[in-house]
């Protein structure tokens, strides 16, 4: 039977847009596969992109002791053990990106979608339990990511809010009374930016579409250097959180390579490539879609060894999404370090 050309047309827009929709699957250099031995709780938000980025507190009197604080992005804050219990939470609504420093928590707050704030709270982790101290303003644009500058006790405290824009503002923040931001320096990333860890001075950042940037601020301005593009073999994007570990007196840079479910691994300073892993089905789901990460060196007991790698969980069905923490011993000798 001859078709008409309506009907012809109308079938081939239909299977053209099928064509559009299916969008090719990118995968980078294959990654080593290691097992996660732990995972925490779900976040309080169900069935929804909640969980979003995860800290590790220390404690200085007992070094082989830490707790996780993580963020629901859509309610607040939750503090987990290492064996992945939910130990508190605390209300914070749109809170994205965390980070530790001492006792304090900070994070970066989207309450308010046109002015940035850094939501600060103190832990007391012998109850375990978390105090808000209040919002410090930090500029116009929606507060995306967050870090802190690793300083010693009683020193003041290094913030980098990543605006969703792009923009990186870096400044002191000051806690005591009622919290507020100052900013040092800023500078513009060309697109939608979230994920930074800090390295001394430098800070990295995930531009999500194009790769790792290093900033380097100094007396003529700040130095701005892509060092990590995304290339579709070491990282696919998009490029979401960041994280250093130091392991036999090397320190490496760990990104989230968000599109090929992966983590790329680079030696600082020089970002050479070292390698890349991903967390596959074992005792614990795999992991898939990550957007935060977290990396700390140390020993905490028999199930942690020589540090932790800590990632959020895009995919934790049937359950809300979580965290998995992997001992990263294993990472090192998956990957040969």
């Amino acid at each position: 039977m001859r078709t008409s050309n309506t009907i012809a047309g109308a079938a081939l827009a239909v299977a053209l847009a099928g064509c559009a929709a299916q969008e090719p699957v990118i995968t980078g250099i294959p990654p080593v596969p290691v097992t996660a031995s732990a995972e925490t709780a779900p976040v309080g938000t169900s069935r929804a992109d909640a969980a979003d980025d995860p800290a590790i507190w220390v404690d200085p009197a007992n070094p082989g002791r830490a707790l996780i604080v993580a963020t629901d992005k859509k309610a607040g804050l939750h503090v987990y053990d290492l064996g992945g219990k939910d130990l508190a939470f605390a209300r914070g609504g749109l809170v994205n990106n965390v980070d530790v420093a001492g006792d304090i928590i900070v994070a970066s707050d989207r309450n308010d979608g046109l002015n940035a704030h850094l939501a600060v709270f103190r832990l007391d982790p012998d109850a375990p339990a978390i105090t808000p101290l209040g919002r410090a303003a930090a500029g116009t644009g929606e507060a995306y990511g967050l870090c802190l500058k690793r300083t010693v006790p009683g020193e003041p405290i290094t913030a980098a809010l990543i605006v969703k824009d792009g923009t990186v503002r870096v400044g002191t923040l000051a806690v005591e009374g009622t919290p507020t931001f100052a900013v040092e320096w800023e500078h513009k990333i060309p697109t939608q930016s979230e994920g930074c860890v800090f390295d001394g001075d430098t800070l990295y950042v995930g531009e999500e579409d194009a790769g790792i940037w290093r900033l380097v601020p100094g007396s003529a301005g700040v130095a701005a250097t892509l060092v990590a593009p995304v290339d579709n073999q070491r990282l696919v994007a998009d490029v979401e959180g960041l994280a250093t570990i130091d392991h036999k007196g090397q320190r490496y840079l760990i990104a989230s390579s968000q599109g090929d479910n992966a983590f790329a691994v680079f030696r600082l300073p020089s970002m050479d490539y070292v390698g890349r892993f991903a967390v596959a089905a074992g005792a614990f789901g795999a992991v898939s879609e990550t957007d935060g990460i977290e990396a700390v060196a140390g020993s905490f007991g028999a199930a942690f060894p020589d540090g932790i790698f800590l990632a959020q969980d895009g995919h934790n069905e049937p359950r809300a999404q979580n965290f998995k923490l992997v001992r990263w011993d294993r990472i090192a000798a998956a990957l040969g370090l």
